[in-house]
């Protein structure tokens, strides 16, 4: 069999390739097939489409080389796929009818239309295995906390272009907290919310907004929610203003809230900085309705809860006159957000009456 000439002389070529994976992360051995597959697709064209042509790439040996697979006849029906004793000799010296023989070929007199082709397939090939690699690294965070650093504001939509990792996504206007000014340059944490493989690549929906935000930066500073010892039960949140969150613990020992709070409100302090000042009240998780209840309308006090529908999980809590405003909170913020976070629907009335309203 002839030696392959070119074998020893790519070595830029296989330099390009392994720059490429240091560059861009992509395995070497991917783009090689994607050149390999491109230099086959053209190189066909030269012989009627005939499936004889072969490149092999093997960037650990170093080896490059582009070949036809011939079958040695007595009598040529098909000049692209066969080949006669006396001509096959001159590649394989022991050539003999119904032996295979290999015919290296010249890369070099493929000529522009290969490179074109190879090009077009490297880049698809590039832009695949980015599309993957992104996709997979979200994936694998889904529903996690990523620290990401902002990039450009739009004036007009208000929208953020965020950098995460090697990767840039946006951040809606509706996902960011109201009473933050996000700037250039500044590094923010952001919740990814879903990953959708899309045509047009990843979809990465992030969020500063989502419940999921606060729960995860609960879990990662207190320990006792981490190894599980501490259970976040539900969470309710109006993004920039409260949080509540409800927590239990199986272990009697624990207190679950204090656990949140931390020695000397640490934990907390830490995590209401984070989120600008964002207020959050932990409540204690009850399995008992009107505990839960009662708990979730924190910081009022509750005098009683009554469960008018419990189909319809309908419900009126009962709190002392002085502490009606608070109970309701500001345009209904308090009673909105354990509503929220109970699943219940809470009719507030005072202890004193019913608004002045006739009760049947």
């Amino acid at each position: 069999m002839k030696k392959n000439t070119n074998a020893n002389n790519n070595n830029e070529f296989f330099e390009a390739i392994k720059f490429m994976e240091a560059e861009k992360g992509i395995p070497a051995q991917y783009i090689a097939e994607k050149i390999s597959n491109a230099i086959v697709v053209a190189a066909r064209r030269d012989y009627n489409g005939s499936d004889i042509v072969h490149c092999d790439i093997d960037i650990d040996k170093g080896i490059f080389r582009v070949y036809l697979v011939k079958q040695v006849v007595e009598e040529i029906e098909d000049e692209n796929e066969q080949i006669l004793p006396e001509q096959a000799v001159q590649y394989n010296k022991t050539a003999k009818v119904g032996d295979s023989i290999e015919i290296d070929l010249d890369t070099k007199k493929f000529g522009r239309i290969v490179a074109q082709t190879a090009k077009h397939v490297i880049r698809q090939g590039i832009r695949e295995a980015e599309h993957g690699m992104v996709l997979q690294e979200f994936q694998s965070r889904h529903h996690e906390i990523v620290s990401a650093k902002v990039l450009s504001i739009d004036p007009k939509t208000g929208n953020a272009t965020l950098q995460i990792g090697k990767s840039e996504t946006i951040l809606p206007k509706a996902e960011q907290v109201e009473s933050e000014a996000l700037s250039e340059g500044q590094t923010i944490k952001v919740y990814i919310v879903d990953v959708k493989d899309t045509e047009k690549g990843p979809k990465i929906m992030i969020s500063r907004t989502h419940p999921g935000l606060v729960k995860r930066l609960f879990e990662m500073e207190v320990p006792e929610i981490f190894d599980g010892t501490v259970e976040i039960k539900a969470v309710s949140r109006e993004a920039g203003s409260r949080t509540k969150l409800a927590v239990f613990s199986k272990d009697e020992n624990v207190d679950p809230i204090g656990a949140c709070i931390g020695p000397k409100g640490a934990r907390v302090a830490t995590i209401v900085e984070e989120l600008g000042g964002e207020k959050i009240d932990i409540i204690k998780y009850s399995e008992d309705v009107s505990a839960f209840i009662s708990g979730a309308l924190s910081p009022a006090n509750v005098v009683s809860v009554e469960i008018i529908d419990a189909a319809a999980k309908s419900c009126r809590a009962t709190v002392p006159d002085h502490q009606l405003s608070l109970a309701i909170g500001n345009k209904g913020q308090n009673v909105r957000l354990a509503a929220k976070l109970t699943g219940w629907k809470i009719d507030i009335r005072p202890e004193s009456g019913y608004y002045g309203e006739d009760e049947e």
